[in-house]
């Protein structure tokens, strides 16, 4: 791994990607704000529409999650040999058309669980599959020495939509229901795609013979690269596992706070709004700090640091009391997450063939999914047993343990391979 990656590193914040990298950018600041507008939507949905228990919040998470998965399996080869472009944009259209039909159902009076479910699935196939491309297009998009300085920004931008969108989406909960976030999440996918569109510039058509079909053995190609990597494999089981970990909680801290002890709406929102602050300072400073202490450190450091947090939910109480434990546990955990995500993203790349990427991308995504949809369901069930609380103080007391999955030892050196340059400007 390497310790430093570049000077670039050391540029002003001001450094310019580009204009075709500043439609990308635009295009996910959209999504992410939707994204976080609905925050939360679908447990709000089944709690308060369907009136549905924990296990089947939690049910919707993991089962939607461990499906749409499934269904991405097979698209990671796929896409490798598609325009990644292209496949961004369709993905974005798949979100929108889908999300869609919950407003629909929900004004005809027939929305159901099992529509929740099966968007669930569709959407999750979808982000699965947008990852994955979008890692691999960024790679062709800019040099080498600028990843690190693309993923902070990214990283940026999804905490402060962070900030932005929850109070929002809790607002216009209150006041339109939760159905009204869906369809702001629905236009955001929209707005994605025609931005993504505008980025324009040309991508070499894939080979016709490598593009025809899809053989058993590349399904399996993404995970065989992983693992045989002595420092992406680590670090892949380290992320699956804190994930996993962090996510499965959702569903129960959600009917903790809303249902046991009586948490608005909008507070709910709050709760998870105002941490965003230490993740967009954290991915401002990611870049300095690997500047300063070198790549692996700080990946390492941040990557345990983040892992201390969450036990404390398990002393979470009503009233304004409980609202600023949550605050403060989150607001540690994500801004050790922020200094973490593009470290680990940028790292990820590096290590990474370019003719891999894809099918990297989407075992790691396909991995997490289906190991957050696996826990989700354990602790659905833990959580009717034991009940939410005690349920959450399991998972927190598990992740004190996941640094044990940190890459150890020296750095070791990225493959060799030439750095990519710049796509042709133009119009596919």
């Amino acid at each position: 791994m390497r310790m430093r990656t570049g000077n670039r590193l050391g540029e002003a914040p001001g450094h310019r990607l580009g204009r075709r990298f500043g439609w990308l950018w635009a295009a996910y600041g959209t999504s992410a704000l939707g994204t976080w507008l609905a925050f939360g939507a679908f447990p709000l949905i089944a709690i308060r529409v369907l009136h549905t228990g924990p296990a089947g919040v939690a049910a919707l998470s993991s089962v939607g999650a461990a499906v749409g998965a499934a269904v991405a399996v097979p698209l990671g080869p796929w896409v490798e040999f598609r325009r990644r472009r292209r496949v961004l944009i369709a993905m974005d259209l798949v979100r929108f058309a889908a999300l869609l039909t919950v407003p629909a159902a929900y004004a005809l009076g027939v929305l159901g669980f099992l529509q929740l479910l099966l968007v669930s699935v569709v959407v999750a196939a979808a982000d699965i599959t947008f990852r994955a491309a979008s890692g691999a297009y960024l790679k062709t998009l800019l040099p080498a020495g600028d990843l690190l300085v693309a993923n902070a920004r990214f990283e940026s931008t999804a905490w402060t939509t962070t900030i932005i969108g929850p109070p929002l989406g809790g607002a216009a909960i209150g006041l339109l229901g939760p159905v009204a976030t869906v369809v702001a999440d629905a236009v955001s996918y929209l707005l994605s795609a025609m931005g993504i569109r505008a980025v324009g510039g040309h991508e070499p058509r894939p080979e016709p013979r490598k593009a025809a079909r899809t053989r058993a053995g590349d399904l399996l190609d993404g995970w065989r690269y992983l693992l045989a990597d002595a420092t992406l494999r680590p670090l892949f089981f380290n992320t699956a596992v804190f994930n996993a970990l962090v996510m499965a909680t959702s569903p129960l801290l959600a009917v903790l706070m809303l249902d046991r002890l009586g948490f608005t709406p909008w507070q709910y929102g709050l709760a998870f709004a105002v941490p965003s602050i230490g993740g967009l300072l954290g991915s401002r400073l990611a870049r300095p700090l690997v500047t300063r202490f070198g790549q692996h450190q700080v990946l390492v450091m941040s990557g345990a640091l983040r892992a201390l947090w969450p036990v404390g939910l398990v002393f979470l109480g009503p009233g304004t009391g409980g609202l600023l434990l949550v605050i403060g546990v989150e607001s540690g955990l994500i801004f050790c997450c922020g200094v973490f995500n593009p470290v680990h993203a940028t790292y990820r790349l590096e290590r990474t063939a370019t003719e891999r990427v894809t099918r990297t991308l989407s075992a790691w995504a396909v991995t997490t999914k289906a190991s957050t949809a696996l826990l989700t369901a354990v602790w659905g069930v833990l959580g009717g047993l034991l009940g939410p609380r005690p349920a959450i103080g399991l998972a927190g007391a598990l992740l004190l343990a996941t640094p044990l999955l940190l890459p150890r030892g020296a750095a070791v050196p990225s493959r060799p391979e030439p750095a990519p340059g710049r796509a042709r400007e133009g119009v596919d």
